[in-house]
């Protein structure tokens, strides 16, 4: 198996300039490099590049997988529109850090695997930025669940002690949005945990309405609407997540209290285990039952067939030698098919032992027929 290691990097708030550009050139020849994206594979050696310092100084997104199952995601954030602080209480060395600059956040998600991929799909590799890149507009928008999920895939490693406690449950755990399910399939969350992480989460209220929303911006002072309005002209993402916060604090809704609060790391773990066991004896019984359902309509099926032989018997003796003697692995398949029918019904009419003395002479007959023999004896028709 060849080695396999995707590098992608993203800009979101502003292009990459020309010089920018020509520095990334200096550390791969081969990169495809745009004013917004810097993507690699590599099938031996390794980047030049360290991907933290490059996010500290160009790049707002990065995913990187390899193929003996490491998964690496990065988002920056202004610091002036996010706190780190709350991060941190989320964070988790080996699944979930916080770096701060001057003037970002950089929130760093990891996962292993320690049994490692075989295989890896260009397709599948470049699938995952467009999936995830929507985070960074949750994670301004205030949405803590991206931080939770990174804490939740640090249970999976061994520096999360059983008597630690949970970091504060966000609202919506129930109901993720399509990035935050790719972030959790990107982390490799065990389904049962989340679910179980999820119970105590409450609904996520819901966004201030039009008319809400048309009254505070009716209210906003003038010079003020001028200020953002010109933000917003000039195309600067921060000036409209900037707007968006100042719409949801100013409309926020309380949210619905779950009674329970936040759990000890090993009663999360027990309950989880204790989700899957339940899930597992389900999935057990539907299938019992479905295999159930599938044998019961099978021998309906088979009975109605057999009915349908009674009274034909020398005709299927007849169409039976008439197959063996075409000579063909076809002709030889239905013939059997046919010697099950009639052994099948010779049971249910209680008369084998003529049924055995007719197969016993067609034996006989076609003896040097080592292809046909070998069929009756796969089938059990041969003493």
């Amino acid at each position: 198996m060849s080695e396999y290691q995707y590098y992608e990097f993203q800009t979101v708030d502003r292009p990459l300039t020309r010089r920018e550009m020509d520095e990334l050139r200096a550390l791969s020849t081969r990169a495809t490099i745009t004013p917004t994206r810097f993507q690699n594979v590599y099938h031996w050696g390794d980047f030049k590049g360290r991907p933290l310092d490059l996010m500290k100084q160009y790049f707002d997104a990065f995913v990187y997988v390899a193929n003996w199952g490491t998964h690496h995601f990065m988002l920056r954030l202004p610091r002036g529109l996010f706190d780190p602080g709350k991060a941190q209480t989320f964070a988790v060395t080996e699944a979930f850090n916080v770096h701060t600059t001057d003037d970002h956040v950089i929130l760093e998600f990891l996962s292993h695997d320690d049994e490692g991929i075989d295989w890896v799909d260009d397709e599948e590799s470049e699938g995952w930025m467009p999936a995830l890149l929507s985070l960074r507009a949750e994670l301004l928008g205030g949405d803590t669940r991206a931080l939770y999920l990174g804490w939740l895939a640090g249970l999976a490693t061994d520096e999360v002690d059983e008597q630690d406690q949970e970091p504060p449950i966000p609202a919506g755990l129930g109901q993720l949005s399509a990035a935050l399910q790719t972030l959790a399939e990107f982390l490799r969350i065990d389904g049962d945990l989340l679910a179980t992480a999820a119970v105590r989460s409450a609904s996520r209220p819901p966004g201030p309405s039009a008319a809400e929303l048309q009254r505070w911006i009716t209210e906003l002072p003038l010079g003020e609407k001028d200020t953002l309005l010109l933000q917003l002209a000039g195309n600067a993402p921060a000036a409209q997540a900037q707007l968006q916060q100042r719409l949801r604090q100013a409309n926020a809704r309380p949210e619905a209290a779950k009674p329970g609060g936040v759990r000890a790391v090993g009663k999360l773990l027990a309950a989880a285990e204790e989700r899957a066991a339940v899930r597992k004896r389900e999935e057990a019984a539907r299938a019992a039952a479905e295999r159930e359902r599938r044998e019961r309509a099978a021998a309906i099926a088979r009975a109605k067939h057999l009915d349908s032989l009674v009274g034909r018997e020398q005709e299927l003796w007849r169409q039976i030698d008439e197959l063996i003697e075409v000579k063909r692995s076809k002709e030889y398949d239905q013939a059997l098919r046919l010697l099950v029918d009639l052994d099948d019904l010779s049971i249910r009419r209680d008369d084998v032992e003529d049924f055995r003395d007719r197969l016993r002479a067609l034996r006989e007959r076609y003896a040097t027929r080592r292809a046909l023999l070998d069929r009756l004896s796969g089938a059990g028709l041969l003493e």
